[in-house]
């Protein structure tokens, strides 16, 4: 049975970070609404608290049920975590004279708590928050402090249970990944053997067993994740997979020939569909970004369903399902405040008879690639960049059309070779050229031009849940645009866009 790490999320921004660090340390670790978690069985080593927007003095607060975990499994609070183990046992949380957001440094550590084993005095920490602790229950016992707050840490007293009031997770806390290390593994005894080799051996046997002699289909999308998906179900069950590639009119430019072309070298069983019309026809109309997500989705699940009733006994749809799609379509708050859909999350409609098959739905993209460079995939399939399943029709802000999709493909072909003649495409997480619902007045010789505008995105990032936007030389974002506007017919005016993740997000719709 694989031991796991739980982690019960309240809307943090930084529970994704949890997760990646615990992974990191080879442990496997799920993220769950607070609301709807699993069973807490013997395969559950421990749980830990993510922050929250919330505070715990509201009445409308997140409130876990923590019956069969605290006191039962060890038990990390972290922010919000920490605040409400302390609220919800006797103790008093205020509101902050000033938010403390921001770096600072502990103070009066407790070298015999297990958490602060080999953490240097003064260690710099990340806080968050708009609230304080200001009273401990009694049998309570505060582990560190710093100059603003008495309670940075504390400890339960004859219990696993442990409270940071900062955030172990972020970049800015300097030895935050040992204090996590101190709780998984020293604390919680937690099994370090989840990698890549043993992912793969597992999922195979799993696939094997859940799958039998079943036929699988899978529809690939040209992208890292569909890619080792289809190689994983392949080394699983073999000729018994097949693999459907849809042109469905809003991929980058000659990006069809070039991925058929791609597989060849894999073995695997790949066929082309054509299907750009159904899929211009389903946009007609929309300009609602969640309306066209959900169309284009639809349009697939139709393409996919045509497809199967063409081959003999097919009894699974898999697809290239990851983590972050999981958990931006879900929410702690309810479906109404998701991201966004992803169009290959939340199942298929009812007049389709196939079951799904998501082989890597609980991987970081990093993992994924982790994962693909084990199997032996070439480099150059897992160094593309991400890009969204709806494609260009979520580049192109309103409605889609044939046309707007033809000269969206030439800007991005511009920007996207031109990152790889400069040597700068292996330096982005993902780059996308997208364009507006917005004319603007310019000049080309004598005339007077009204054109449309393109916006040019480029973010650093590992795992996509946040992103920094890449900081391209001038230099070559001036010659990207010189070369837009002169080549491509319909724009003249090119934008850079310097938004990070959060609070914008990669992708503009």
């Amino acid at each position: 049975m694989q031991s796991k790490i739980i982690i019960l999320d309240f809307g943090s921004q930084y529970t994704q970070l949890i997760a990646r660090k615990v992974r990191e340390l080879n442990v496997y670790c799920e993220i769950h609404p607070f609301n709807n978690h699993p069973n807490i069985d013997d395969s559950v080593k421990a749980v830990i608290l993510s922050g929250s927007p919330f505070s715990v003095r509201d009445k409308s607060c997140p409130t876990p049920d923590l019956t069969a975990i605290k006191g039962k499994k060890p038990l990390l609070g972290i922010c919000y975590g920490a605040q409400f183990l302390a609220h919800n046992f006797g103790g008093e949380v205020a509101p902050s004279a000033h938010r403390e957001y921001g770096r600072a440094n502990l103070e009066n550590i407790d070298k015999t708590d297990v958490l602060f084993q080999n953490i240097e005095d003064n260690a710099q920490v990340w806080m968050s928050h708009a609230d304080t602790i200001v009273k401990l229950p009694d049998n309570f016992k505060i582990t560190a402090n710093t100059k603003s707050i008495a309670v940075g840490a504390f400890k339960i007293e004859n219990e696993e249970t442990y409270a940071l009031q900062f955030h172990p997770e972020v970049y800015h806390t300097t030895q935050g990944q040992t204090i996590l290390e101190n709780f998984v593994i020293n604390v919680a005894g937690a099994d370090s053997s989840w990698t890549p080799v043993s992912f793969i051996d597992n999922s195979v046997s799993e696939l094997q067993a859940k799958l039998g002699d079943d036929k699988v289909l899978l529809g690939l999308s040209g992208g890292v994740d569909s890619t080792v998906a289809a190689v994983l179900l392949d080394k699983a069950i073999g000729k018994n997979l097949t693999c459907i590639f849809v042109d469905n009119g809003l991929l980058r430019k000659n990006e069809y020939e070039e991925v058929i072309e791609s597989y060849k070298g894999l073995g695997l069983n790949v066929i082309g569909v054509n299907a750009k019309d159904k899929f211009y026809n389903a946009l007609k109309g929309i300009t609602d970004p969640e309306k066209k997500r959900k169309a284009i989705g639809n349009a697939f699940i139709e393409v996919f369903d045509i497809e199967s009733t063409k081959l003999d006994s097919i009894k699974w749809l898999a697809q290239g399902t990851i983590y972050p799609d999981v958990i931006e379509s879900q929410s702690v708050k309810g479906p109404s405040a998701t991201i966004k859909s992803h169009h290959n999350v939340g199942g298929l409609p009812d007049y389709m008879k196939l079951k799904i098959v998501e082989p890597l739905r609980l991987l970081f993209k990093d993992e994924v690639r982790r994962i693909g460079k084990a199997l032996n995939i070439s480099t150059q399939l897992l160094a593309r960049h991400p890009f969204p399943g709806p494609g260009l029709g979520i580049r192109i802000i309103g409605e889609v059309t044939e046309d707007k999709v033809k000269i969206l493909q030439e800007a991005d072909d511009i920007f996207i070779s031109s990152l790889k003649k400069h040597n700068l495409y292996g330096e982005v997480w993902q780059a996308a050229t997208v364009l507006l619902p917005v004319q603007s007045v310019g000049v080309m010789g004598d005339e007077r031009t009204y054109e449309k505008t393109v916006v040019l995105r480029a973010v650093s990032s590992t795992d996509g849940m946040t992103a920094d936007w890449s900081h391209l030389p001038h230099e070559f974002l001036g010659e990207v645009s010189n070369n837009i506007i002169n080549r491509v017919k319909g724009i003249n005016r090119v934008v850079y866009d310097i938004s990070s993740k959060p609070p914008a997000t990669i992708e503009w719709e």
